[in-house]
């Protein structure tokens, strides 16, 4: 709007001063050009990289996007950040982002939004409550949520707990990307909606996915550290631990059962679908982990570094189509008859 009544008073003055030197013509012929510049042209004239102040845009926050709008931006050494207001929520909730956590106000991101949020309530509903075999069960389950304490109990410097939790949250933010969320939200729905179930065992496992991305920054880096190795150790424990108290949902419990005994690690049986899942819940995890500032920050480098690993090779690691629940068959079949 600025732009054409800027354009709007020149074409006025050309109008009324016909006479005027060809030094000024040259000058109104300039600036009537630029009221055909484009978003695109305007962020790169003033280089504020993908997004622009005063744009709407779906920003991701705890595994949801919502409606925001961008207040400021700056360039820093990591990339753009950008100051975001929530549409509809009070200023104390606006925050500065990074790029890769904002998407452009458009159709197709708004079914992207409508999607992912729709798959987190069904996780909600659909998720595993503990099962109680071999020990995975409450007793697990109550370790991984809280090793300090009863689940229930107050804590004592409720005040000092909670900044720092808010402080390590930022430290083990996790930005899936969008392919891979969308991987997210079919694995949801072939398993909530449709009765079918990943086939077991997968090949590759979780094991065997964790050992190619090895080999892999060996090849590119020429080593691979031991602090890597220990990283991604941890996080083959992790998968192990959280997979039977909060990363299956109801359906998949009698697989489990059936499929693990105390002599076989759910990581050599379960591939890329569940070991995904994984990093929907692994900030809650490392929340309660004892985790210094430095090693949180390397950690979620090498997760980034890894999920990027996942979407570039997400058709050779992941199921195109899951299998119907034996059950489910067999309850289809006596309809039939």
């Amino acid at each position: 709007m600025g732009s054409s009544n800027t354009a709007s008073t020149y074409d006025d003055d050309v109008d009324d001063s016909a006479t005027e030197s060809d030094k000024t013509v040259t000058k109104t012929d300039s600036d009537s050009d630029s009221e055909t510049e484009t978003d695109e042209e305007i962020r790169n004239r003033y280089d504020t990289g993908p997004f622009r102040v005063g744009e709407k845009v779906f920003a991701y926050h705890h595994h949801r996007y919502y409606e925001a709008k961008i207040l400021q931006f700056e360039r820093r050494r990591t990339g753009y950040h950008y100051y975001v207001h929530y549409l509809g929520w009070k200023k104390s909730w606006d925050e500065w982002l990074t790029a890769d956590r904002l998407m452009e106000f458009t159709d197709r991101n708004r079914k992207i939004q409508e999607d992912l949020n729709k798959f987190h309530e069904e996780r909600k509903k659909a998720e595993l409550h503990p099962t109680s075999k071999r020990g995975t069960g409450r007793a697990s389950h109550s370790k991984l949520r809280n090793s300090k304490g009863g689940r229930g109990k107050k804590r004592k410097n409720d005040s000092s707990t909670k900044k720092s939790a808010v402080s390590s949250e930022k430290l083990v933010n996790i930005q899936i990307p969008l392919t891979l969320k969308k991987q997210l939200i079919d694995d949801c729905e072939f398993i909530t909606h449709f009765g079918k179930l990943v086939k077991l065992p997968r090949t590759p496992s979780v094991e065997d996915i964790l050992k190619l991305y090895l080999d892999y920054r060996c090849k590119y880096d020429g080593i691979v550290t031991d602090s890597v190795r220990e990283i991604f150790k941890g996080m083959r424990a992790y998968f192990n631990k959280a997979l039977p108290v909060m990363l299956l949902y109801k359906s998949e419990r009698q697989q489990y059962e059936y499929t693990i005994t105390e002599d076989i690690r759910p990581s050599t049986v379960y591939g890329a679908e569940h070991l995904l899942r994984l990093f929907v819940k692994l900030p809650e995890l490392l929340l309660r982990a004892d985790i210094e500032e430095e090693a949180l920050l390397e950690l979620q480098q090498k997760i980034v570094d890894f999920l990027k690993f996942l979407q570039k090779n997400q058709k050779a690691l992941f199921l195109s189509t899951y299998h119907v629940a034996e059950d489910v068959e067999t309850r289809s079949n006596k309809q039939d008859n």
